[in-house]
């Protein structure tokens, strides 16, 4: 790590569902913690005002101040990447299923909120909201996947009833976009993946425009759930 002191990143909200089962199946609560730790952490230092989110934070090892805050994947440190601000929504709404801590359900639906209106007319968005208009064509399958999955959790975690139904059909629309011949790969096509038009890392002209193994998982995941919801 050439560029960071201790990096964090928002993908890294991903990871606590594992120290929160796995305190669960062995009996560790400190695993719990840690994982509760991280999240109000993250939620101190990686959102701004309007609860989208940087990508990187960067702390210092010794006392746990911030250096600096990135967004590596993003347009610039200050835009908001499509897939970071998928990771916080999911990130924190699998929280609070896993803790019931109202903080975390309060932060999803923050999150929530702010994405909505940039979903309403797309909702499979642009690799970065604020992307500059020649590269705003350049979709992230993998974003809305995740997004979908998310939204649909979320409509189910909610106590209001109004935004139950609102999120519900957020990830319902989103995999009806997905699932259109734009972006749902026919039989021997792509090479076995599902989805198409997957955005990895614009900036560094790696994996754009392309399957992602992650897009395909958060698509079969959100279909699952949305069956579950239909039944």
């Amino acid at each position: 790590w050439d560029k960071y002191n201790y990096p964090v990143i928002i993908d890294n909200m991903m990871n606590l569902e594992l120290l929160t089962y796995a305190s669960a199946l062995f009996d560790v609560p400190e695993w719990k913690e840690i994982a509760i730790t991280h999240a109000r952490t993250t939620m101190k230092n990686h959102f701004r005002d309007d609860y989208s989110s940087y990508h990187v934070v960067d702390y210092n090892p010794d006392d746990g101040t911030v250096v600096k805050k990135q967004t590596a994947q993003g347009y610039s440190d200050e835009s908001s990447w499509a897939r970071g601000q998928a990771w916080a929504l999911y990130g924190y709404t699998m929280m609070y299923r896993e803790t019931r801590l109202s903080e975390y359900l309060d932060q999803a639906e923050h999150i929530a909120g702010y994405l909505l209106p940039l979903l309403k007319n797309r909702p499979v968005p642009a690799w970065d909201f604020c992307a500059p208009e020649e590269s705003y064509g350049q979709e992230d399958a993998s974003a809305a996947a995740i997004m979908a999955s998310a939204f649909l959790e979320l409509s189910q975690l909610t106590k209001d009833s109004t935004a139950s139904d609102i999120y519900r059909h957020q990830g319902e629309a989103t995999l009806k976009e997905l699932s259109t011949d734009r972006y749902l790969c026919q039989p021997g096509e792509c090479g076995g993946f599902l989805l198409k038009h997957g955005t990895g890392n614009f900036p560094k002209s790696s994996e754009v425009d392309v399957p992602l193994s992650y897009a395909d998982y958060y698509f079969m995941e959100a279909l699952y759930r949305y069956c579950k919801l239909s039944r």
